[in-house]
């Protein structure tokens, strides 16, 4: 008796996972020697962060080739489809855990850390040894340089990326169900319309940065406060991107006549990685701009 097997696809040795490894060590180099050249003159760091993007730009956009070059092919079957979306479930609870390790941070600073410094817990004596001005508050304005400077409020800005992102998953949620009815010309308005709103939250996070730096003098050595803002905010921020790059990807293959209401993963994981980006923000708005 003949046994059928279904066919499982193994693709070739890929040169872009150590591409993007390398890409990812320029990135993290690049942005630490830009952060430490900051006021002064003559520095590289830049340099090599520029380079860093630039490679992992290319890595991304020759994988995406790569894979819809052989899902045009019919090389994926059923089982490969079932791997790519235990692949990306797994990339999002990586991703997941990345974040609690921020928020985390941002935890045991604000609920632990400061109180104990300002006398809490029988540590009475731990605010003799601290600079005058310290006050066992959260956010903590004044840093042992003498730099004071302000919170940045949840009005204004925040809130409107706050509406923008929800915006944004609403418009992707009618881009999937147009993609579901095969109603073509409404799943393109849809998910345009979703990359836009990336794009302006983007823009409106630089105008943030910009505004804290000159008018609140809130900088990455802003003390706790100053480096958990930065750093929540700022790997949000480039999610956001990667996420926008991504439906970036997913619209021009619409475009071409990509996919169909019950083959389209692609679609689907892009939209998974977009409501994780906005659940990730929404955390971000309560903990570090309201509480």
């Amino acid at each position: 008796m003949n046994q059928k097997y279904e066919h499982y696809y193994v693709p070739e040795q890929s040169p872009w996972p150590i591409i993007g490894a390398v890409a990812l060590f320029f990135i993290a180099v690049g942005a630490a020697l830009t952060v430490m050249d900051m006021g002064k003159e003559g520095g590289n760091g830049v340099y090599l962060l520029y380079v860093g993007i630039a490679v992992l730009l290319y890595m991304l956009f020759s994988w995406f080739k790569n894979v819809i070059h052989e899902s045009d092919q019919g090389l994926y079957s059923a089982q490969m489809d079932r791997s790519f979306r235990q692949g990306m479930s797994w990339f999002i609870f990586s991703e997941v855990m990345f974040f609690m390790a921020f928020f985390g941070a941002l935890f045991y600073a604000r609920m632990f850390s400061v109180p104990w410094l300002g006398g809490a817990d029988n540590n009475a004596m731990t605010n003799e040894v601290l600079w005058p001005t310290f006050e066992s508050m959260w956010p903590l304005l004044n840093t042992p340089g003498g730099t004071t400077t302000q919170a940045m409020g949840w009005q204004g800005l925040p809130l409107i990326n706050t509406l923008i992102l929800l915006a944004s998953s609403v418009t992707l949620h009618f881009a999937h169900v147009a993609m579901e009815n095969n109603k073509r010309t409404l799943l393109k308005v849809c998910l345009g319309a979703t990359i836009l709103l990336g794009v302006c939250f983007l823009g409106l996070q630089v105008e943030e940065y910009i505004y804290a730096y000159n008018d609140l003098n809130l900088t990455l050595d802003a003390g706790i406060y100053g480096n958990t803002f930065f750093l929540l905010t700022g790997f949000h921020g480039m999610h956001v991107t990667l996420g926008t790059i991504i439906l970036l990807v997913v619209f021009l293959r619409i475009m071409k006549g990509h996919f169909t209401k019950d083959k389209h993963f692609a679609f689907q994981a892009a939209a998974w990685y977009w409501h994780f980006v906005d659940v990730v923000w929404l955390c971000l708005f309560v903990f570090v701009y309201v509480l």
